[in-house]
This record gives C-alpha cells, sequence and structure tokens, in this order.
C-alpha cells in the first residue's frame, strides 16, 4: 500500500507547486482596456444621451467583454442615425464622432454638397476571434473597440454602399469612400477596407487596438494604404529613434483560460495575442496593396452581398 500512496501524494504535491506557480489561473483582460475607458469617461469625451444609453458591464464569456458599455443608436447628438443600434466602448463612440465630423461630413459635402444623414454599422460588439478564424486571436469587436461600416445614406436618400461602390472606377460615390478611409487611417489604430483581404471586400473595419508606439506616435496599420494626399503630414517625432516591428501585446495577463465552452472553437488569447501566434494580416507596409477583392459571381447582385463581416 506504501508504495502506491507515495506516487500518488508526489503527483498531488507536483500539481499544487503549479497551482502555486500561475498555471491554473484564468486568463484576465489587460488592464489597458479599463485605464483607456475611465480615461475617456473622466475627459466626459462621451455624454450619455437619449442616443448612446450606458449599459451593464460585459463580463464573458472568457476575457471578452468591458465594464462600461454604451448602447448607440445615432451619433452626432441625434444628426447621424445608425440603422441598426450597436454595442461600443467610450473611446470607440469618441473617435467615430470625431471622423463623422472632421472626415466624412466635410467629404460628403465637398463631393454631393450634403451630409452624411445615416451610417450602417455592420458590426460593433461580438465575442469572437479575427475573421472568425478558429485558433486565432480575439478581434477587437471582442471588447467593444471596432466598428463595421458598410456604408451610408445621405441627406437626399441617396445610398453609397461600400461593397458596391469602392471598385465603381472615376465615380464621386467611390472617391468619397477612400477619402473617408484615409481619413479614418489617422484617428484609429487599424483601418482595413476592400482590398485589404478577402474578408473586407464589403465594409471597412476601424478599431483601436493598442500595436505599440513608434518614434511620431502610435503604430497604426492601414489596408489598402491610401494615397500620400489622403493623409495628413505625419506627427512630429520625439527625437528617438523609429521604433522596431515588435509583437503585439498579448491579452493573456497570466496564461490561457482552459475551459470556456461558450466560445467553442475560439481562441482564449486575445485580440493583441493569441493561441497560436497571432496572424499579421495587417500589418502596414510601403509598397502597393495588393487588391484581393474577390470578384462577385455573373447574376448577383453586390448590395445582397452585405453579410455580417468577418474580423
Amino acid at each position: 500500500m506504501a508504495r502506491r500512496v507515495w506516487p500518488i501524494a508526489v503527483a498531488v504535491s507536483a500539481l499544487a507547486s503549479l497551482a502555486g506557480c500561475g498555471f491554473y489561473e484564468r486568463a484576465t483582460r489587460p488592464e489597458w482596456r479599463a485605464q483607456a475607458e475611465n480615461a475617456c469617461l473622466a475627459k466626459k469625451l462621451v455624454q450619455a444621451s437619449a442616443y448612446i444609453r450606458p449599459m451593464p458591464e460585459i463580463s464573458g464569456p472568457g476575457i471578452c467583454g468591458l465594464e462600461h458599455p454604451f448602447k448607440v443608436s445615432a451619433l452626432a447628438n441625434g444628426a447621424v442615425a445608425i440603422e441598426q443600434p450597436q454595442t461600443m466602448d467610450c473611446a470607440m463612440i469618441a473617435e467615430v464622432e470625431g471622423w463623422l465630423s472632421d472626415v466624412v461630413q466635410p467629404a460628403a459635402q465637398a463631393r454631393f454638397s450634403q451630409n452624411v444623414a445615416s451610417v450602417s454599422l455592420m458590426g460593433s460588439y461580438s465575442c469572437r476571434t479575427v475573421d472568425n478564424i478558429p485558433g486565432a486571436q480575439l478581434s477587437e469587436h471582442s471588447f467593444a473597440n471596432a466598428v463595421d461600416v458598410g456604408g451610408f445614406k445621405l441627406a437626399d436618400g441617396r445610398d453609397i454602399v461600400v461593397v458596391r461602390d469602392w471598385k465603381k472606377g472615376d465615380t464621386q460615390e467611390s472617391a468619397f469612400l477612400k477619402e473617408i478611409h484615409g481619413g479614418a487611417c489617422q484617428r484609429f489604430t487599424t483601418v482595413l477596407g476592400p482590398g485589404a483581404d478577402v474578408f473586407h471586400y464589403n465594409h471597412i473595419h476601424m478599431d483601436l487596438a493598442m500595436h505599440g508606439h513608434t518614434n511620431t506616435g502610435p503604430r497604426r496599420y492601414c489596408k489598402p494604404a491610401p494615397p500620400a494626399s489622403l493623409l495628413p503630414p505625419p506627427g512630429l517625432q520625439d527625437g528617438l529613434p523609429p521604433a522596431p516591428e515588435i509583437d503585439e501585446p498579448m491579452d493573456v495577463a497570466r496564461g490561457p483560460e482552459r475551459s470556456a465552452p461558450a466560445l467553442g472553437m475560439m481562441a482564449q488569447g486575445g485580440p493583441t495575442g493569441a493561441l497560436p501566434p497571432a496572424l499579421r494580416l495587417y500589418e502596414g507596409r510601403a509598397s502597393a496593396p495588393l487588391d484581393l477583392t474577390p470578384e462577385l459571381p455573373t447574376g448577383i447582385d453586390a448590395e445582397a452581398t452585405m453579410t455580417i463581416p468577418m474580423r
């Protein structure tokens, strides 16, 4: 009997030792996310209104969620409707508001002599991996820190749809979409539009992921790369050498979470760290972007393809 008990005791002791080292500690949402929410609220960048309503905290499954979500049904104090209300975090609301007022509306006035009256947001909060790829890191959508823009409606009722109008040649609609995409690249840290990859043929994805910093400010990934004429001048250099390319910070503070049935095949890593290693689908490059937008089969209505975006 003693010979049997001894190996069991050793095994139990070893497991206890591993537990003490954090082996069984659960994955946690990194502190910078709560800090960003609290900073945005402290600066009063977003005010509750009939169009922006606070919601209870979203916690899980896994590390998905956020402390201070808002349900947004309109922007610009109700002047710009959202076709379907979306859940967003404070910083995302503030940046979308700024993008609308500083980029979208001036471009609409210049191109069409009228304002945008509503915006089609195809998605915001969704606890899932990047592009719904099994095993990839969690998308910024998992933290309500991203939006997918499918199109706009002008004041005269005219629709501008990304999947139809982005590649429509030398038209005002196409020029407008490319201008507002380029303008987004200076406000958001990740911007992906048609041509970035096969997943973004029908929408513009914008998020505020943490990609680290360079000597001119936050590192930003923007695809397809806009012409220099559509981008503001780069920020002032801080006097330090250019920052090297680094892996994005991981959203696993204490190790991978072992069980979360509600996540199915989703990774337990996070939006900036994954099991397996993070995909680099949106890393910026100076070279001309590849046009990977899939051609639609003959007879298929482009507007009918506005399905839920993947990223």
